[in-house]
Protein backbone atom coordinates (compact mmCIF):
# COMPACT_ATOMS: atom_id res chain seq x y z
CA UNK A 1 0.00 0.00 0.00
CA UNK A 2 2.83 2.38 0.82
CA UNK A 3 4.49 1.56 -2.51
CA UNK A 4 1.27 2.39 -4.39
CA UNK A 5 0.92 5.69 -2.50
CA UNK A 6 4.54 6.59 -3.25
CA UNK A 7 4.00 5.76 -6.93
CA UNK A 8 0.90 8.01 -7.12
CA UNK A 9 2.71 10.88 -5.41
CA UNK A 10 5.67 10.48 -7.80
CA UNK A 11 3.37 10.56 -10.87
CA UNK A 12 1.58 13.65 -9.62
CA UNK A 13 4.89 15.38 -8.97
CA UNK A 14 6.28 14.56 -12.42
CA UNK A 15 2.99 15.60 -14.08
CA UNK A 16 2.98 18.94 -12.28
CA UNK A 17 6.62 19.51 -13.18
CA UNK A 18 5.92 18.77 -16.84
CA UNK A 19 2.89 21.09 -16.80
CA UNK A 20 4.93 23.87 -15.19
CA UNK A 21 7.71 23.39 -17.77
CA UNK A 22 5.17 23.45 -20.61
CA UNK A 23 3.50 26.60 -19.24
CA UNK A 24 6.91 28.25 -18.88
CA UNK A 25 7.81 27.34 -22.49
CA UNK A 26 4.49 28.67 -23.83
CA UNK A 27 4.85 31.84 -21.78
CA UNK A 28 8.36 32.38 -23.16
CA UNK A 29 7.12 31.93 -26.74
CA UNK A 30 4.34 34.43 -26.12
CA UNK A 31 6.76 36.96 -24.60
CA UNK A 32 9.17 36.52 -27.56
CA UNK A 33 6.29 37.07 -29.97
CA UNK A 34 5.17 40.21 -28.17
CA UNK A 35 8.74 41.56 -28.08
CA UNK A 36 9.13 40.97 -31.83
CA UNK A 37 5.86 42.78 -32.53
CA UNK A 38 6.90 45.69 -30.30
CA UNK A 39 10.33 45.96 -31.92
CA UNK A 40 8.91 45.71 -35.46
CA UNK A 41 7.94 48.95 -37.21
CA UNK A 42 7.06 49.99 -40.75
CA UNK A 43 9.96 51.35 -42.77
CA UNK A 44 9.09 54.73 -44.29
CA UNK A 45 10.77 57.00 -46.84
CA UNK A 46 12.11 54.26 -49.11
CA UNK A 47 12.01 56.95 -51.80
CA UNK A 48 11.20 60.63 -51.40
CA UNK A 49 9.03 60.87 -54.51
CA UNK A 50 6.44 58.81 -56.37
CA UNK A 51 8.75 58.82 -59.44
CA UNK A 52 12.33 57.58 -59.34
CA UNK A 53 13.01 59.41 -62.62
CA UNK A 54 10.58 58.07 -65.22
CA UNK A 55 9.75 54.86 -63.37
CA UNK A 56 7.14 55.00 -60.58
CA UNK A 57 8.31 54.02 -57.09
CA UNK A 58 6.53 52.05 -54.36
CA UNK A 59 5.68 55.37 -52.71
CA UNK A 60 2.24 56.98 -53.11
CA UNK A 61 0.45 60.01 -51.65
CA UNK A 62 -0.73 59.45 -48.08
CA UNK A 63 -4.38 59.21 -47.13
CA UNK A 64 -6.32 62.32 -48.20
CA UNK A 65 -3.22 63.84 -49.81
CA UNK A 66 -3.14 65.31 -53.31
CA UNK A 67 0.12 65.41 -55.25
CA UNK A 68 0.74 67.77 -58.17
CA UNK A 69 3.56 66.57 -60.43
CA UNK A 70 5.33 68.38 -63.28
CA UNK A 71 7.69 66.37 -65.51
CA UNK A 72 9.65 68.43 -68.04
CA UNK A 73 12.16 67.37 -70.71
CA UNK A 74 14.09 69.73 -72.99
CA UNK A 75 15.42 68.72 -76.40
CA UNK A 76 18.56 66.67 -77.10
CA UNK A 77 21.92 68.01 -76.00
CA UNK A 78 23.43 67.11 -79.40
CA UNK A 79 21.12 69.59 -81.17
CA UNK A 80 23.93 72.10 -80.74
CA UNK A 81 24.27 75.76 -79.91
CA UNK A 82 21.66 76.90 -82.46
CA UNK A 83 18.96 75.07 -80.43
CA UNK A 84 20.75 76.08 -77.21
CA UNK A 85 21.63 72.41 -76.68
CA UNK A 86 17.98 71.42 -76.61
CA UNK A 87 16.68 74.19 -74.35
CA UNK A 88 14.68 75.73 -77.22
CA UNK A 89 12.49 72.62 -77.39
CA UNK A 90 10.57 70.90 -74.64
CA UNK A 91 7.94 68.32 -73.76
CA UNK A 92 5.97 68.27 -70.53
CA UNK A 93 3.61 66.18 -68.44
CA UNK A 94 1.26 67.34 -65.69
CA UNK A 95 -0.12 64.84 -63.19
CA UNK A 96 -2.47 64.75 -60.21
CA UNK A 97 -2.41 61.79 -57.78
CA UNK A 98 -4.70 61.36 -54.77
CA UNK A 99 -4.33 58.97 -51.83
CA UNK A 100 -7.65 57.35 -50.88
CA UNK A 101 -5.87 55.37 -48.15
CA UNK A 102 -2.23 55.00 -47.13
CA UNK A 103 -2.08 52.03 -49.51
CA UNK A 104 -4.37 52.98 -52.43
CA UNK A 105 -3.95 55.95 -54.76
CA UNK A 106 -5.13 56.95 -58.23
CA UNK A 107 -4.05 59.64 -60.67
CA UNK A 108 -4.47 61.27 -64.05
CA UNK A 109 -2.01 63.01 -66.34
CA UNK A 110 -1.54 64.78 -69.66
CA UNK A 111 1.63 64.72 -71.80
CA UNK A 112 2.53 66.95 -74.72
CA UNK A 113 4.15 63.95 -76.43
CA UNK A 114 1.41 62.62 -78.75
CA UNK A 115 -1.01 64.75 -76.68
CA UNK A 116 -1.49 61.68 -74.49
CA UNK A 117 -3.80 61.33 -71.50
CA UNK A 118 -3.09 58.73 -68.84
CA UNK A 119 -4.76 57.28 -65.77
CA UNK A 120 -3.17 55.14 -63.09
CA UNK A 121 -3.93 53.15 -59.96
CA UNK A 122 -1.30 52.13 -57.41
CA UNK A 123 -1.84 49.74 -54.52
CA UNK A 124 0.75 48.97 -51.86
CA UNK A 125 0.47 45.21 -51.27
CA UNK A 126 3.32 44.85 -48.76
CA UNK A 127 5.16 47.33 -46.58
CA UNK A 128 8.72 46.76 -45.44
CA UNK A 129 9.03 46.45 -41.67
CA UNK A 130 11.93 45.59 -39.40
CA UNK A 131 12.02 41.98 -38.27
CA UNK A 132 8.92 41.01 -40.27
CA UNK A 133 8.80 42.02 -43.95
CA UNK A 134 12.06 42.56 -45.91
CA UNK A 135 10.54 44.38 -48.92
CA UNK A 136 7.82 46.78 -50.03
CA UNK A 137 5.62 45.66 -52.91
CA UNK A 138 3.24 47.79 -54.99
CA UNK A 139 1.12 47.07 -58.04
CA UNK A 140 0.95 49.88 -60.62
CA UNK A 141 -1.62 49.89 -63.44
CA UNK A 142 -1.52 52.52 -66.20
CA UNK A 143 -3.83 53.26 -69.16
CA UNK A 144 -2.56 55.62 -71.87
CA UNK A 145 -4.57 57.18 -74.69
CA UNK A 146 -3.07 59.57 -77.24
CA UNK A 147 -5.09 62.20 -79.09
CA UNK A 148 -2.58 63.48 -81.67
CA UNK A 149 -4.43 64.20 -84.95
CA UNK A 150 -3.40 62.34 -88.11
CA UNK A 151 -5.51 63.40 -91.09
CA UNK A 152 -4.00 60.68 -93.28
CA UNK A 153 -4.93 57.92 -90.79
CA UNK A 154 -8.72 58.04 -90.30
CA UNK A 155 -8.73 54.44 -89.02
CA UNK A 156 -6.98 55.54 -85.82
CA UNK A 157 -10.11 55.57 -83.71
CA UNK A 158 -10.23 55.54 -79.92
CA UNK A 159 -9.76 51.78 -79.62
CA UNK A 160 -6.52 51.80 -81.60
CA UNK A 161 -5.02 54.71 -79.66
CA UNK A 162 -5.00 53.01 -76.26
CA UNK A 163 -2.25 51.04 -74.51
CA UNK A 164 -1.95 49.40 -71.11
CA UNK A 165 1.02 48.97 -68.76
CA UNK A 166 1.29 46.83 -65.62
CA UNK A 167 4.28 47.01 -63.28
CA UNK A 168 5.12 45.14 -60.11
CA UNK A 169 7.27 47.44 -57.98
CA UNK A 170 9.61 45.61 -55.57
CA UNK A 171 11.75 47.81 -53.33
CA UNK A 172 13.92 47.61 -50.25
CA UNK A 173 15.44 50.32 -48.08
CA UNK A 174 18.80 48.84 -47.12
CA UNK A 175 19.91 51.74 -44.97
CA UNK A 176 19.14 55.35 -44.25
CA UNK A 177 21.02 56.29 -47.43
CA UNK A 178 20.41 53.44 -49.90
CA UNK A 179 17.18 52.19 -51.50
CA UNK A 180 16.83 49.90 -54.54
CA UNK A 181 13.88 48.89 -56.68
CA UNK A 182 13.17 46.18 -59.26
CA UNK A 183 10.13 46.36 -61.56
CA UNK A 184 9.06 43.74 -64.11
CA UNK A 185 6.52 45.21 -66.55
CA UNK A 186 4.13 44.30 -69.35
CA UNK A 187 2.84 46.74 -71.98
CA UNK A 188 0.05 46.00 -74.46
CA UNK A 189 -0.71 48.05 -77.59
CA UNK A 190 -4.07 47.72 -79.28
CA UNK A 191 -2.39 48.74 -82.56
CA UNK A 192 1.23 48.60 -83.73
CA UNK A 193 2.87 50.18 -86.78
CA UNK A 194 3.64 47.00 -88.73
CA UNK A 195 2.80 43.30 -88.61
CA UNK A 196 6.33 42.58 -87.44
CA UNK A 197 5.98 44.75 -84.34
CA UNK A 198 4.82 43.24 -81.05
CA UNK A 199 1.54 44.08 -79.34
CA UNK A 200 2.75 42.68 -76.00
CA UNK A 201 6.13 43.84 -74.73
CA UNK A 202 7.90 42.71 -71.56
CA UNK A 203 10.65 44.63 -69.80
CA UNK A 204 12.43 44.68 -66.48
CA UNK A 205 13.54 47.86 -64.75
CA UNK A 206 16.04 48.46 -61.98
CA UNK A 207 16.88 51.64 -60.14
CA UNK A 208 18.02 53.13 -56.90
CA UNK A 209 18.57 56.15 -54.72
CA UNK A 210 21.74 57.01 -52.82
CA UNK A 211 21.54 59.85 -50.32
CA UNK A 212 24.76 61.87 -50.01
CA UNK A 213 23.58 64.84 -47.90
CA UNK A 214 20.63 65.41 -45.60
CA UNK A 215 18.46 66.73 -48.46
CA UNK A 216 20.16 65.53 -51.66
CA UNK A 217 20.31 62.15 -53.38
CA UNK A 218 21.66 60.55 -56.54
CA UNK A 219 19.18 58.46 -58.53
CA UNK A 220 19.52 56.09 -61.47
CA UNK A 221 17.27 53.73 -63.41
CA UNK A 222 17.68 51.32 -66.34
CA UNK A 223 14.86 49.75 -68.31
CA UNK A 224 15.77 46.60 -70.22
CA UNK A 225 13.58 45.21 -73.01
CA UNK A 226 13.43 41.41 -72.91
CA UNK A 227 12.97 41.29 -76.70
CA UNK A 228 13.17 43.64 -79.69
CA UNK A 229 9.56 44.87 -79.90
CA UNK A 230 9.77 47.07 -82.99
CA UNK A 231 11.21 46.17 -86.38
CA UNK A 232 10.12 49.39 -88.08
CA UNK A 233 12.57 51.60 -86.11
CA UNK A 234 15.57 51.36 -83.78
CA UNK A 235 14.58 51.21 -80.10
CA UNK A 236 17.07 51.55 -77.22
CA UNK A 237 16.90 50.65 -73.56
CA UNK A 238 16.14 53.68 -71.42
CA UNK A 239 18.91 54.86 -69.07
CA UNK A 240 18.31 57.82 -66.76
CA UNK A 241 20.40 59.60 -64.13
CA UNK A 242 19.28 62.29 -61.71
CA UNK A 243 19.76 64.34 -58.59
CA UNK A 244 16.96 64.76 -56.01
CA UNK A 245 16.73 67.89 -53.89
CA UNK A 246 14.24 67.94 -50.99
CA UNK A 247 12.90 71.38 -50.12
CA UNK A 248 10.20 71.01 -47.48
CA UNK A 249 6.94 70.07 -49.21
CA UNK A 250 8.65 69.93 -52.62
CA UNK A 251 10.91 67.34 -54.21
CA UNK A 252 12.94 68.79 -57.11
CA UNK A 253 14.63 66.28 -59.44
CA UNK A 254 17.22 67.17 -62.09
CA UNK A 255 17.20 64.55 -64.85
CA UNK A 256 19.39 63.29 -67.71
CA UNK A 257 17.81 60.59 -69.87
CA UNK A 258 17.77 59.20 -73.42
CA UNK A 259 13.95 58.95 -73.33
CA UNK A 260 11.75 61.89 -74.29
CA UNK A 261 8.55 60.14 -73.12
CA UNK A 262 7.74 60.24 -69.41
CA UNK A 263 5.06 57.55 -69.00
CA UNK A 264 5.22 53.78 -69.23
CA UNK A 265 4.71 52.95 -72.93
CA UNK A 266 7.07 55.72 -74.05
CA UNK A 267 10.16 55.27 -71.89
CA UNK A 268 9.78 51.48 -71.79
CA UNK A 269 9.11 50.72 -75.47
CA UNK A 270 9.65 53.90 -77.54
CA UNK A 271 13.06 55.22 -76.49
CA UNK A 272 14.81 56.15 -79.75
CA UNK A 273 17.69 58.13 -78.24
CA UNK A 274 21.21 56.80 -77.70
CA UNK A 275 23.59 57.99 -75.00
CA UNK A 276 26.54 57.14 -77.28
CA UNK A 277 25.23 59.52 -79.96
CA UNK A 278 24.49 62.33 -77.52
CA UNK A 279 20.71 61.86 -77.64
CA UNK A 280 20.40 63.01 -74.05
CA UNK A 281 17.40 64.94 -72.75
CA UNK A 282 17.96 67.24 -69.79
CA UNK A 283 14.93 68.00 -67.66
CA UNK A 284 13.36 68.00 -64.23
CA UNK A 285 10.51 66.65 -62.10
CA UNK A 286 8.78 68.74 -59.43
CA UNK A 287 6.24 67.30 -57.00
CA UNK A 288 4.17 69.16 -54.41
CA UNK A 289 1.85 67.51 -51.89
CA UNK A 290 -1.28 69.03 -50.33
CA UNK A 291 -2.68 67.34 -47.23
CA UNK A 292 -6.44 67.52 -46.64
CA UNK A 293 -6.37 65.49 -43.42
CA UNK A 294 -6.29 67.29 -40.08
Amino acid sequence: MQKIACYIILCLFLGNAAAIAQDTSLLKMLEDSENTAENSHVVTGTFKATQLINMPTVESPGKQSLQFLIMHRFGKLNEGAYELFGLDNASIRFGLDYGFTDRLSAGIGRSSVDKAFDGNVKYKILQQSTGAMPISLSLYELVTHYTQRYTDKPYLNSRFRTSYTSQLLIARKFSRNLSLQLAPSWTHYNLVATKGDMNDIFAISAGGRMKFTKRMSLTAEYNYLLSDPVVSSKIYNSLSLGVDIETGGHVFQLVFTNSNGMIGPYYLTKTNGSWGKGDIFFGFNISRSFNFRK
